[in-house]
């Protein structure tokens, strides 16, 4: 491989999120890989700072046309350029998507566990927020999310106005197959609902999995349909804050920006600098890092199943993070707090992912073989002495 991704970049003492919040522990939480972002894009970004001017900036030409290619090549989606919507980052875009459907006192669906800003969007802006449970299954010893059709139907009320789908799930992995997702389309034209796929992931499908927008099933899901995607998590950019939304129908897009006046700043021309690169450059690194992260996977799931007692771990279709159902594991209380005190590792707490979350936390093996391990390797530790 042309790219170490065995050696860590020096992470501590850098003002890292990750690396700080929780002291000296080893940080095996945010969605934040603890790899160098492809070269690429440091030197597209060193050539912007040596530029010396930072006012303020616009999106180029560039950036456009090579999303709208990278829709077409990758998934046969003829996008246009105005059809685009630039944001700062994706939690203001499903911020944005909720003020801009329907009134104050409307209800907004998404399935739980699930990623924290989807349950705190809707109620920042007024709305009520709905949740409908996917279904937790045993396959082959591993732990496995379903979506039980009749209990998402049975969750839209009379006020839904809006489905937010994550589509790679975070945190369960799940990369939804076609029947799942063309009977999720048939619910949501059944009650008449706009959705909001967040799609930030899509980069992120292992073993060759390829990725489909909700979008692109139909065009009448591609009229009811918000799309939002970025290359942050991919290319361990998302400190830069560049996202964009895909928005076809007029008026949908004419509610979105609507909504984001006022409120929403410009993404900044670092962040867009960096985006450009890395879609038109980075797919080598990109390449790579998918068999890297797809050997992490595998090696965190074979140590879970064989060294870590009473837990159960997902296999992820997508991105970096796994899903550990620690309630026969016999710890004591939160199992965040168990493993943070008593391993020094720091983790997702799974409360925090709403409904189907509490017992359980979530692992990012977006690092170095050698700091997994190592974690791993706590975590048995702190177990043996429970």
């Amino acid at each position: 491989m042309r790219h170490n991704f065995d050696i860590p970049p020096v992470r501590r003492d850098t003002d890292s999120l990750k690396w700080q919040r929780y002291g000296d522990a080893l940080p095996l939480w945010v969605a934040d890989m603890d790899f160098l972002s492809p070269e690429p894009v440091l030197a597209a970004l060193q050539e912007r700072v040596a530029h010396g001017v930072f006012g303020y900036g616009a999106p180029p030409d560039a950036l456009t046309e090579t999303i709208c290619a990278r829709m077409a090549e990758h998934y046969r989606w003829t996008v246009t350029p105005e059809q685009i919507v630039y944001l700062p980052g994706l939690v203001s875009g499903l911020n944005v998507v909720c003020r801009a459907i329907g009134e104050p006192g409307d209800e907004v669906l998404v399935q739980t566990p699930v990623y924290p800003p989807f349950l705190s969007a809707p109620t920042n802006q007024d709305r009520r927020l709905l949740a409908a449970e996917l279904t937790a299954e045993i396959r082959d010893g591993r732990l496995y999310y379903t979506i039980d059709d009749d209990a998402f139907a049975a969750a839209i009320g009379p006020r839904t106005r809006l489905f937010i789908l994550c589509h790679p799930h975070n945190p369960v992995g799940r990369a939804f197959d076609a029947t799942e997702r063309t009977r999720l389309a048939a619910i949501c034209e059944r009650y008449d609902l706009a959705i909001c796929s967040d799609e930030i992931h899509c980069d992120l499908l292992l073993d060759g999995r390829q990725h489909v927008p909700f979008a692109t099933l139909s065009p009448e899901i591609a009229r009811r349909c918000i799309t939002l995607m970025a290359p942050s998590k991919t290319f361990n950019i998302a400190g830069l804050g560049a996202s964009f939304a895909i928005i076809q129908n007029p008026e949908l897009r004419r509610q979105f920006k609507h909504a984001m006046r006022g409120i929403v700043p410009d993404a900044n021309i670092l962040s867009l600098t960096a985006a450009l690169a890395a879609y038109r450059h980075g797919g080598d690194w990109l390449r790579e890092l998918l068999v890297y992260l797809a050997a992490n996977r595998d090696f965190a799931a074979d140590y879970i199943a064989h060294h870590l007692p009473g837990v159960r771990a997902t296999t992820s279709e997508a991105t970096y993070l796994t899903w550990l159902d620690c309630r026969e594991a016999g710890i004591p209380g939160n199992p965040h707090e168990f493993f943070l005190k008593n391993a020094n590792v720091a983790l997702n707490d799974g409360a925090a992912f709403g409904p189907g979350g509490e017992g359980f936390v979530r692992l990012n093996f977006g690092c170095s073989r050698t700091t997994l391990a190592e974690g791993l390797e706590r975590m048995r530790v702190a177990l043996t002495r429970a």
